[in-house]
Protein backbone atom coordinates (compact mmCIF):
# COMPACT_ATOMS: atom_id res chain seq x y z
CA UNK A 1 0.00 0.00 0.00
CA UNK A 2 1.18 3.67 -0.91
CA UNK A 3 1.40 6.63 1.36
CA UNK A 4 -0.88 9.11 1.24
CA UNK A 5 -0.21 12.88 1.93
CA UNK A 6 -2.96 15.57 2.74
CA UNK A 7 -5.62 12.57 3.77
CA UNK A 8 -6.98 15.20 6.81
CA UNK A 9 -8.18 17.52 4.17
CA UNK A 10 -10.39 15.30 2.07
CA UNK A 11 -14.04 15.17 2.43
CA UNK A 12 -15.61 11.81 4.43
CA UNK A 13 -16.50 10.58 1.05
CA UNK A 14 -13.38 11.03 -0.26
CA UNK A 15 -11.58 9.12 2.46
CA UNK A 16 -14.17 6.25 2.20
CA UNK A 17 -13.28 6.02 -1.21
CA UNK A 18 -9.26 5.98 -1.02
CA UNK A 19 -9.83 3.40 2.23
CA UNK A 20 -12.66 1.06 0.66
CA UNK A 21 -10.79 0.84 -2.87
CA UNK A 22 -7.21 0.31 -1.49
CA UNK A 23 -7.76 -2.18 1.92
CA UNK A 24 -10.91 -4.15 0.45
CA UNK A 25 -11.45 -6.48 -2.07
CA UNK A 26 -15.24 -5.05 -2.37
CA UNK A 27 -15.18 -1.78 -1.84
CA UNK A 28 -19.17 -1.19 -2.96
CA UNK A 29 -19.59 -3.45 0.24
CA UNK A 30 -17.46 -1.50 2.47
CA UNK A 31 -18.84 1.93 1.69
CA UNK A 32 -22.22 0.43 1.76
CA UNK A 33 -21.14 -1.01 5.42
CA UNK A 34 -19.53 2.14 6.49
CA UNK A 35 -22.59 4.01 5.49
CA UNK A 36 -25.20 2.08 7.53
CA UNK A 37 -23.94 3.47 10.26
CA UNK A 38 -24.15 7.02 9.87
CA UNK A 39 -26.86 9.17 11.07
CA UNK A 40 -30.16 9.92 9.14
CA UNK A 41 -29.86 13.31 10.95
CA UNK A 42 -27.30 14.89 8.84
CA UNK A 43 -27.01 17.38 11.79
CA UNK A 44 -26.08 14.83 14.37
CA UNK A 45 -23.38 12.93 12.08
CA UNK A 46 -22.19 16.60 11.50
CA UNK A 47 -21.29 16.30 15.45
CA UNK A 48 -20.26 12.97 15.86
CA UNK A 49 -17.84 13.75 12.56
CA UNK A 50 -16.76 17.04 14.52
CA UNK A 51 -15.79 14.88 17.49
CA UNK A 52 -12.49 13.13 16.60
CA UNK A 53 -10.27 13.45 12.90
CA UNK A 54 -10.61 11.62 9.94
CA UNK A 55 -14.19 10.11 10.39
CA UNK A 56 -15.19 7.89 8.54
CA UNK A 57 -18.64 5.87 10.47
CA UNK A 58 -19.84 6.05 13.79
CA UNK A 59 -18.98 2.70 15.77
CA UNK A 60 -22.05 1.66 17.90
CA UNK A 61 -21.88 0.22 21.71
CA UNK A 62 -25.10 -1.23 22.90
CA UNK A 63 -26.79 1.64 25.56
CA UNK A 64 -28.09 -0.34 28.14
CA UNK A 65 -29.85 0.23 31.99
CA UNK A 66 -29.59 -1.34 35.24
CA UNK A 67 -32.45 -0.14 37.45
CA UNK A 68 -33.18 -0.44 41.37
CA UNK A 69 -29.67 1.11 42.87
CA UNK A 70 -30.53 2.04 46.07
CA UNK A 71 -27.53 4.48 46.85
CA UNK A 72 -27.51 6.68 50.27
CA UNK A 73 -31.20 6.23 50.27
CA UNK A 74 -31.64 7.38 46.96
CA UNK A 75 -32.89 4.96 43.71
CA UNK A 76 -30.52 5.18 40.62
CA UNK A 77 -31.34 3.50 37.16
CA UNK A 78 -27.77 3.54 35.97
CA UNK A 79 -27.01 3.95 32.27
CA UNK A 80 -24.22 1.71 30.95
CA UNK A 81 -22.14 1.97 27.35
CA UNK A 82 -20.69 -1.65 27.01
CA UNK A 83 -20.64 -4.79 24.90
CA UNK A 84 -20.06 -7.47 27.08
CA UNK A 85 -22.63 -10.00 27.51
CA UNK A 86 -23.91 -9.85 31.39
CA UNK A 87 -22.61 -7.52 32.76
CA UNK A 88 -26.05 -5.34 32.86
CA UNK A 89 -27.38 -8.19 33.91
CA UNK A 90 -24.61 -8.70 36.88
CA UNK A 91 -25.38 -4.85 38.04
CA UNK A 92 -29.18 -5.30 37.53
CA UNK A 93 -28.96 -8.42 40.02
CA UNK A 94 -26.11 -7.10 42.82
CA UNK A 95 -28.79 -4.00 42.84
CA UNK A 96 -31.75 -6.33 43.91
CA UNK A 97 -29.71 -8.17 45.69
CA UNK A 98 -28.73 -5.30 47.95
CA UNK A 99 -31.84 -3.16 47.58
CA UNK A 100 -34.05 -4.58 50.49
CA UNK A 101 -30.45 -5.00 52.73
CA UNK A 102 -30.49 -1.08 53.14
CA UNK A 103 -28.81 -0.70 49.04
CA UNK A 104 -25.04 0.84 48.56
CA UNK A 105 -23.90 3.13 51.06
CA UNK A 106 -21.18 6.16 49.11
CA UNK A 107 -18.88 9.07 50.19
CA UNK A 108 -16.58 11.24 48.60
CA UNK A 109 -13.18 11.26 50.85
CA UNK A 110 -11.38 13.97 48.78
CA UNK A 111 -11.40 15.67 45.05
CA UNK A 112 -8.01 16.90 44.82
CA UNK A 113 -6.50 16.86 41.43
CA UNK A 114 -2.55 16.91 39.97
CA UNK A 115 -0.92 17.99 37.23
CA UNK A 116 3.35 19.11 37.34
CA UNK A 117 5.86 20.97 35.32
CA UNK A 118 9.02 18.49 35.17
CA UNK A 119 12.59 20.39 34.82
CA UNK A 120 16.14 19.38 34.95
CA UNK A 121 19.17 21.11 36.20
CA UNK A 122 22.12 21.53 37.49
CA UNK A 123 22.12 24.35 40.10
CA UNK A 124 22.58 22.86 44.06
CA UNK A 125 19.15 22.03 45.58
CA UNK A 126 19.34 24.76 48.17
CA UNK A 127 19.80 27.57 45.68
CA UNK A 128 16.39 25.58 43.56
CA UNK A 129 14.54 26.44 46.91
CA UNK A 130 15.49 29.81 47.25
CA UNK A 131 14.51 30.48 43.96
CA UNK A 132 11.61 28.96 44.24
CA UNK A 133 10.28 30.42 47.50
CA UNK A 134 10.99 33.71 46.04
CA UNK A 135 8.89 33.06 42.56
CA UNK A 136 5.90 31.04 44.06
CA UNK A 137 3.63 34.15 44.52
CA UNK A 138 4.16 34.69 40.84
CA UNK A 139 3.69 31.61 40.15
CA UNK A 140 0.17 31.83 41.19
CA UNK A 141 -0.53 35.04 40.57
CA UNK A 142 0.10 34.97 36.87
CA UNK A 143 -2.59 32.47 36.14
CA UNK A 144 -5.01 34.37 37.75
CA UNK A 145 -6.96 34.82 34.12
CA UNK A 146 -7.11 31.08 33.82
CA UNK A 147 -8.07 30.57 37.54
CA UNK A 148 -10.75 33.48 37.65
CA UNK A 149 -13.99 31.63 37.03
CA UNK A 150 -13.15 28.40 38.66
CA UNK A 151 -12.29 30.65 41.80
CA UNK A 152 -15.74 32.31 41.58
CA UNK A 153 -17.07 28.82 42.00
CA UNK A 154 -14.57 27.51 44.73
CA UNK A 155 -11.62 25.71 42.85
CA UNK A 156 -8.30 26.61 41.48
CA UNK A 157 -4.86 25.59 42.49
CA UNK A 158 -4.91 24.61 46.06
CA UNK A 159 -0.82 24.27 46.46
CA UNK A 160 2.51 24.33 44.27
CA UNK A 161 5.72 22.26 46.17
CA UNK A 162 9.01 21.95 44.41
CA UNK A 163 10.09 18.54 44.59
CA UNK A 164 13.55 17.20 44.39
CA UNK A 165 13.64 13.72 42.36
CA UNK A 166 17.56 14.00 41.68
CA UNK A 167 17.80 10.13 43.64
CA UNK A 168 15.69 8.67 41.13
CA UNK A 169 17.03 10.54 38.16
CA UNK A 170 19.82 12.79 37.38
CA UNK A 171 19.46 16.76 37.78
CA UNK A 172 15.12 16.16 37.28
CA UNK A 173 13.02 17.95 39.51
CA UNK A 174 9.16 18.67 39.04
CA UNK A 175 6.35 21.81 40.56
CA UNK A 176 3.72 19.79 42.19
CA UNK A 177 0.56 21.15 41.81
CA UNK A 178 -2.59 20.05 43.22
CA UNK A 179 -6.38 21.75 41.82
CA UNK A 180 -10.01 21.44 42.98
CA UNK A 181 -11.47 21.57 39.61
CA UNK A 182 -15.53 21.21 41.25
CA UNK A 183 -18.02 19.77 38.29
CA UNK A 184 -15.28 19.86 35.59
CA UNK A 185 -12.75 16.79 35.45
CA UNK A 186 -10.37 19.69 34.37
CA UNK A 187 -7.64 18.34 31.67
CA UNK A 188 -7.62 21.61 29.47
CA UNK A 189 -8.03 23.80 32.62
CA UNK A 190 -5.19 21.91 34.23
CA UNK A 191 -2.91 21.98 31.47
CA UNK A 192 -3.53 25.55 30.75
CA UNK A 193 -2.38 26.44 34.60
CA UNK A 194 0.79 24.23 33.80
CA UNK A 195 1.61 25.76 30.90
CA UNK A 196 1.54 29.15 31.99
CA UNK A 197 3.14 27.95 35.48
CA UNK A 198 5.83 26.82 33.45
CA UNK A 199 5.80 30.38 31.34
CA UNK A 200 6.35 32.01 34.60
CA UNK A 201 8.97 29.58 36.08
CA UNK A 202 11.22 29.88 32.89
CA UNK A 203 10.92 33.87 32.80
CA UNK A 204 11.50 34.60 36.09
CA UNK A 205 14.89 32.20 36.44
CA UNK A 206 16.39 33.53 33.38
CA UNK A 207 16.23 37.04 35.07
CA UNK A 208 17.67 35.10 38.43
CA UNK A 209 20.78 36.69 39.04
CA UNK A 210 22.07 33.94 41.29
CA UNK A 211 21.91 31.25 38.25
CA UNK A 212 24.62 30.73 36.05
CA UNK A 213 23.63 29.82 32.39
CA UNK A 214 24.80 26.04 32.91
CA UNK A 215 22.27 26.30 36.13
CA UNK A 216 19.26 27.51 34.07
CA UNK A 217 16.20 25.15 35.13
CA UNK A 218 15.15 23.57 31.78
CA UNK A 219 11.50 22.93 31.12
CA UNK A 220 10.62 19.06 30.02
CA UNK A 221 6.88 19.04 30.03
CA UNK A 222 4.01 20.27 31.39
CA UNK A 223 0.91 18.06 31.75
CA UNK A 224 -2.10 16.87 34.27
CA UNK A 225 -1.53 13.13 35.91
CA UNK A 226 -3.93 10.56 35.89
CA UNK A 227 -3.18 9.28 39.08
CA UNK A 228 -5.11 11.20 41.19
CA UNK A 229 -4.57 9.18 44.64
CA UNK A 230 -6.18 11.70 46.89
CA UNK A 231 -9.28 11.88 44.49
CA UNK A 232 -11.40 9.34 46.48
CA UNK A 233 -14.83 7.84 46.65
CA UNK A 234 -15.70 5.00 48.69
CA UNK A 235 -18.85 2.91 48.01
CA UNK A 236 -19.86 -0.78 50.63
CA UNK A 237 -22.79 -2.82 51.25
CA UNK A 238 -23.31 -4.81 54.33
CA UNK A 239 -25.39 -6.74 56.16
CA UNK A 240 -25.75 -9.85 58.82
CA UNK A 241 -24.70 -12.95 57.60
CA UNK A 242 -27.73 -14.89 57.54
CA UNK A 243 -29.33 -12.74 55.47
CA UNK A 244 -27.33 -13.56 52.54
CA UNK A 245 -29.15 -16.67 51.84
CA UNK A 246 -32.44 -18.19 52.90
CA UNK A 247 -31.04 -21.09 54.82
CA UNK A 248 -27.93 -19.73 57.57
CA UNK A 249 -25.38 -22.42 57.10
CA UNK A 250 -25.37 -21.75 53.11
CA UNK A 251 -24.92 -18.01 54.01
CA UNK A 252 -22.48 -18.50 56.35
CA UNK A 253 -20.52 -20.84 53.94
CA UNK A 254 -21.02 -18.35 51.42
CA UNK A 255 -19.91 -15.22 53.18
CA UNK A 256 -16.83 -17.42 54.15
CA UNK A 257 -15.62 -18.47 50.58
CA UNK A 258 -16.52 -14.78 49.56
CA UNK A 259 -14.33 -12.95 51.97
CA UNK A 260 -11.51 -15.95 51.27
CA UNK A 261 -12.06 -15.10 47.41
CA UNK A 262 -10.95 -11.18 47.98
CA UNK A 263 -8.13 -12.45 50.20
CA UNK A 264 -6.69 -14.48 47.22
CA UNK A 265 -6.93 -11.57 44.94
CA UNK A 266 -5.68 -9.18 47.55
CA UNK A 267 -2.23 -11.12 47.62
CA UNK A 268 -2.37 -12.57 44.35
CA UNK A 269 -1.73 -10.54 41.14
CA UNK A 270 -2.72 -13.02 38.72
CA UNK A 271 -6.27 -13.20 39.99
CA UNK A 272 -6.30 -9.67 40.97
CA UNK A 273 -5.77 -8.18 37.44
CA UNK A 274 -8.93 -10.45 36.78
CA UNK A 275 -10.44 -9.36 39.45
CA UNK A 276 -10.52 -5.83 38.70
CA UNK A 277 -10.95 -5.96 35.57
CA UNK A 278 -14.24 -6.86 36.44
CA UNK A 279 -14.80 -4.15 38.51
CA UNK A 280 -13.90 -2.04 35.56
CA UNK A 281 -16.82 -3.31 33.70
CA UNK A 282 -18.96 -1.65 36.08
CA UNK A 283 -16.87 1.45 36.18
CA UNK A 284 -16.40 1.77 32.18
CA UNK A 285 -19.66 1.25 31.25
CA UNK A 286 -20.77 4.50 33.45
CA UNK A 287 -18.00 6.36 32.46
CA UNK A 288 -18.42 5.89 28.83
CA UNK A 289 -22.33 6.40 28.97
CA UNK A 290 -21.77 9.45 31.10
CA UNK A 291 -19.09 11.22 28.27
CA UNK A 292 -16.13 10.60 30.72
CA UNK A 293 -12.51 9.50 29.82
CA UNK A 294 -12.45 6.08 30.66
CA UNK A 295 -8.88 5.38 29.76
CA UNK A 296 -8.03 8.11 32.12
CA UNK A 297 -9.80 6.32 34.96
CA UNK A 298 -8.41 2.86 33.79
CA UNK A 299 -4.98 3.96 34.56
CA UNK A 300 -5.72 6.28 37.42
CA UNK A 301 -7.19 3.07 38.83
CA UNK A 302 -5.02 0.09 38.35
CA UNK A 303 -2.35 2.73 39.37
CA UNK A 304 -3.61 2.63 42.78
CA UNK A 305 -4.38 -1.03 42.82
CA UNK A 306 -0.20 -1.12 43.00
CA UNK A 307 0.26 1.90 45.23
CA UNK A 308 1.60 -0.59 48.01
CA UNK A 309 4.21 -1.82 45.56
CA UNK A 310 2.51 -4.79 44.38
CA UNK A 311 -0.79 -4.93 42.19
CA UNK A 312 -3.85 -6.32 44.41
CA UNK A 313 -7.56 -6.25 44.98
CA UNK A 314 -9.37 -2.79 45.15
CA UNK A 315 -11.74 -4.77 46.94
CA UNK A 316 -12.16 -5.72 50.50
CA UNK A 317 -14.43 -7.99 52.06
CA UNK A 318 -14.88 -9.19 56.51
CA UNK A 319 -17.24 -10.84 58.38
CA UNK A 320 -16.92 -9.61 62.25
CA UNK A 321 -19.38 -9.74 64.58
CA UNK A 322 -21.73 -11.64 62.70
CA UNK A 323 -21.99 -8.49 59.90
CA UNK A 324 -20.51 -9.05 56.38
CA UNK A 325 -19.08 -5.73 54.83
CA UNK A 326 -18.26 -5.24 51.23
CA UNK A 327 -16.43 -2.38 50.09
CA UNK A 328 -14.40 -0.58 47.62
CA UNK A 329 -12.23 2.87 47.40
CA UNK A 330 -11.21 4.12 44.36
CA UNK A 331 -9.57 6.89 42.96
CA UNK A 332 -11.91 9.28 39.90
CA UNK A 333 -11.80 12.15 38.43
CA UNK A 334 -14.88 12.73 36.42
CA UNK A 335 -16.68 15.65 35.20
CA UNK A 336 -20.79 16.32 34.67
CA UNK A 337 -20.28 20.05 32.75
CA UNK A 338 -17.41 20.25 29.87
CA UNK A 339 -16.08 17.87 27.58
CA UNK A 340 -18.90 15.99 25.82
CA UNK A 341 -21.62 16.48 28.77
CA UNK A 342 -23.24 18.96 26.64
CA UNK A 343 -22.54 17.63 23.12
CA UNK A 344 -23.48 13.96 23.58
CA UNK A 345 -27.15 13.75 22.93
CA UNK A 346 -27.05 10.13 25.17
CA UNK A 347 -24.45 11.38 27.01
CA UNK A 348 -26.77 14.22 28.20
CA UNK A 349 -29.60 11.73 27.88
CA UNK A 350 -27.42 9.33 30.82
CA UNK A 351 -26.80 12.62 33.04
CA UNK A 352 -30.37 13.35 32.99
CA UNK A 353 -31.30 9.53 34.29
CA UNK A 354 -29.03 10.14 37.02
CA UNK A 355 -30.94 13.24 37.83
CA UNK A 356 -28.48 15.89 36.81
CA UNK A 357 -25.49 14.42 39.21
CA UNK A 358 -22.43 17.01 39.90
CA UNK A 359 -19.21 15.51 39.81
CA UNK A 360 -19.27 14.18 43.55
CA UNK A 361 -22.51 12.25 42.66
CA UNK A 362 -21.21 10.74 39.93
CA UNK A 363 -18.32 9.74 41.84
CA UNK A 364 -20.60 8.34 44.38
CA UNK A 365 -22.76 6.44 41.28
CA UNK A 366 -19.49 4.78 39.30
CA UNK A 367 -18.01 3.59 42.48
CA UNK A 368 -20.82 1.82 43.25
CA UNK A 369 -21.36 0.57 39.86
CA UNK A 370 -17.89 -0.86 40.17
CA UNK A 371 -18.90 -2.69 43.45
CA UNK A 372 -21.87 -3.86 42.41
CA UNK A 373 -20.36 -5.90 39.47
CA UNK A 374 -17.22 -7.50 41.03
CA UNK A 375 -20.25 -8.33 43.95
CA UNK A 376 -22.19 -9.97 41.49
CA UNK A 377 -18.94 -11.57 39.78
CA UNK A 378 -17.50 -13.37 43.05
CA UNK A 379 -21.09 -14.41 44.30
CA UNK A 380 -21.46 -16.46 41.06
CA UNK A 381 -17.69 -17.70 41.31
CA UNK A 382 -17.96 -19.00 44.98
CA UNK A 383 -21.48 -20.58 44.35
CA UNK A 384 -22.27 -21.58 40.43
CA UNK A 385 -19.70 -20.73 38.92
CA UNK A 386 -19.44 -17.43 36.31
CA UNK A 387 -20.02 -19.89 32.72
CA UNK A 388 -23.38 -20.71 33.72
CA UNK A 389 -24.49 -17.19 33.78
CA UNK A 390 -22.04 -15.42 31.26
CA UNK A 391 -22.61 -18.11 28.74
CA UNK A 392 -26.07 -18.27 28.73
CA UNK A 393 -26.11 -14.35 28.18
CA UNK A 394 -23.34 -15.62 25.25
CA UNK A 395 -25.86 -17.35 23.79
CA UNK A 396 -27.91 -14.53 21.63
CA UNK A 397 -24.35 -13.91 20.07
CA UNK A 398 -23.66 -17.47 19.38
CA UNK A 399 -26.99 -17.55 16.98
CA UNK A 400 -26.55 -14.10 15.55
CA UNK A 401 -22.57 -15.76 14.80
CA UNK A 402 -24.93 -18.45 13.06
CA UNK A 403 -27.99 -16.88 11.42
CA UNK A 404 -30.22 -18.49 13.54
CA UNK A 405 -34.03 -17.99 11.90
CA UNK A 406 -36.68 -17.20 15.03
CA UNK A 407 -37.58 -20.59 14.92
CA UNK A 408 -34.29 -21.97 15.54
CA UNK A 409 -33.48 -19.19 18.06
CA UNK A 410 -36.70 -20.36 19.94
CA UNK A 411 -36.24 -24.15 19.98
CA UNK A 412 -32.33 -23.72 21.30
CA UNK A 413 -33.34 -21.03 23.71
CA UNK A 414 -35.53 -23.41 25.31
CA UNK A 415 -33.21 -26.38 25.46
CA UNK A 416 -30.32 -24.33 27.11
CA UNK A 417 -33.05 -23.48 29.91
CA UNK A 418 -31.73 -27.05 31.55
CA UNK A 419 -28.59 -27.57 29.67
CA UNK A 420 -25.13 -26.10 30.28
CA UNK A 421 -24.27 -23.44 27.57
CA UNK A 422 -21.09 -23.71 25.18
CA UNK A 423 -20.10 -22.92 21.99
CA UNK A 424 -19.70 -26.51 20.72
CA UNK A 425 -23.32 -27.43 22.40
CA UNK A 426 -24.75 -24.69 20.17
CA UNK A 427 -23.19 -25.24 17.49
CA UNK A 428 -24.25 -29.15 17.48
CA UNK A 429 -27.71 -28.54 18.21
CA UNK A 430 -28.11 -26.16 15.71
CA UNK A 431 -26.83 -28.25 12.83
CA UNK A 432 -28.84 -31.30 14.36
CA UNK A 433 -31.64 -28.68 13.87
CA UNK A 434 -31.06 -27.73 10.14
CA UNK A 435 -30.02 -31.85 9.62
CA UNK A 436 -33.60 -32.22 10.25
Amino acid sequence: MMQISGFSKFTKEEKIDWLANNYFSNPQQTKELLQLYWNEDMKLQKLHDEFTENTVSNYYLPFGIAPNFVINNKIYTIPMAIEESSVVAAASNAAKFWGNKGGFKAEVISTEKVGQVHFTSVANAEKLVRFFNEVKPKLTEETKAITKNMEKRGGGISAIELRNKTNELENYYQLHCTFETLDAMGANFINSCLEQIAETFTREAENYIHFSTEEQPEVIMSILSNYVPNCLVRAEVSCPIEELLPNKEDAKKFAYKFVEAVKIAKIEPYRAVTHNKGIMNGIDAVVLATGNDFRAVEAGIHAYAAKDGKYSSLTNATTENGIFKFWLEIPLALGTVGGLTSLHPLVKLALEMLQKPNAKELMKVVAVAGLAQNFAAIKSLVTTGIQQGHMKMHLMNILNQFEANKEERNTIINHFKTNVVTHSAVVEKLEELRNE
